[in-house]
């Protein structure tokens, strides 16, 4: 009797570690390839061998690329090189990529960028706002940039209870900003084993120096986050497309965050008191990474993985593909999801982030390449 009993225990555990695997399989589009799409007027940029995992560009054309990322379990092209933060002026005619020069007393051997975001002052201050990860600890680093020395004044190093896995940031203010947990643990095994039991305990948090909150959860992983430009929504690029709220709105206005296991990018409407409600969630058959937002249209662009186990299980000779995404009008019954880019590795693996300014994209990896084309 002892025996059936523990041969039935077994058989159910077994069956529900086939069950799981599938489901991670699944969600991780293990199976999925794509066709190439390509674009005519693009070459790899200079500099960047080793990720440019997140890239935000600034008003005046100025982009901002993370580079250098390590995560455990993740290929690595440098696994000895240092991380840092790449600057390129996209206004110049043949833009180049520079390294910006960090200020003494930050601890430059253990920097481990991941997402970025920028934010501009009324005294046109510009603060950089980095998720760091420190011998694969969880930081937020704030910066000032001083554009006459091309060189980053770091101001703060924020860390908190609430910030255990932290993936991408976007900057509300100064000292503000809401960030996601792409898990609920820090330590790697009980990272692994939250996403294979697919427990949906990710979050976003909102950061003052006030007051630290959750302000949205039930995510699965959650990714790249972003904001709606100001006076510009993203819920209609032109008045007389039906949407689901009168045109324009007052601002602030929406997050949007990628749930990149689940496919999906959910649109979260901000309150003053800067609480989240989530508005609608568009469904996508790719794992959507970081988030950039046009200025110009509201339109968001997408660095995505086709296939994810590619990314985790990397094999040169069949390497992660690449895909960006546009989505148009998010919010209206019928949004627009174009790709604008797809290839198979063979030029650009991984993609993680996509950014437009003036007819220039630029396209960003977990830890191969960056792109610039001109659309």
């Amino acid at each position: 009797m002892g025996r059936l009993v523990a041969v039935s225990v077994l058989g159910i555990a077994l069956a529900l570690l086939g069950e799981r695997l599938l489901a991670l399989r699944n969600r991780l589009k293990a199976s999925r390839e794509i066709e190439s799409v390509d674009l005519p007027n693009c070459h790899l940029i200079k500099g960047i061998e080793a990720g440019s995992e997140d890239i935000d560009i600034l008003p005046n054309g100025l982009a901002f690329f993370s580079v250098g990322l390590k995560c455990p379990g993740l290929h690595s092209f440098a696994p000895d090189k240092p991380g840092g933060i790449l600057m390129m002026d996209l206004k110049e005619e043949r833009p180049r990529a520079l390294e910006l020069r960090i200020s003494r007393g930050f601890d430059l051997a253990s920097f481990n960028p991941h997402g970025i975001s920028t934010f501009i002052d009324d005294d046109d201050t510009i603060y950089l706002f980095v998720v760091n990860h420190p011998e694969f600890k969880n930081t937020v680093e704030i910066f000032k940039f001083e554009e006459e020395e091309n060189s980053l004044l770091h101001l703060k190093t924020i860390r908190h209870e609430l910030l255990p896995s932290v993936n991408d940031v976007i900057a509300v203010g100064p000292a503000h900003f809401y960030a996601t947990n792409d898990h609920y643990f820090s330590d790697p095994f009980l990272k692994y084993l939250e996403t294979y039991l697919n427990l949906h305990w990710a979050n976003v948090i909102y950061y003052s120096p006030n007051e630290v909150k959750v302000v949205a959860d039930g995510f699965d992983s959650a990714n790249g986050i972003n904001i709606s430009p100001d006076k510009k929504s993203a819920l209609c690029a032109h008045p007389q497309t039906e949407c689901l709220l009168p045109y324009p709105l007052p601002p602030p206005w929406y997050i949007y965050v990628a749930d990149i296991l689940a496919h999906e990018i959910h649109v979260l409407d901000k309150h003053s008191n800067m609480n989240l409600t989530q508005l609608k969630v568009l469904q996508l058959d790719t794992l959507v990474d970081n988030l950039s937002v046009d200025p110009s249209s509201g339109d968001i662009w997408a660095g995505c993985h086709p296939n994810g186990q590619k990314v985790y299980v990397y094999d040169p000779n069949n390497p992660p593909s690449s895909e960006v995404l546009r989505i148009q009008n998010i919010l209206s019954e019928k949004p627009t999801v174009t790709t604008v880019y797809a290839n198979n590795g063979s030029v650009l693996q991984g993609s993680s982030v996509a950014s437009v300014y003036d007819g220039k994209l630029l396209i960003g990896t977990l830890y191969h390449r960056a792109l610039y084309c001109e659309l």
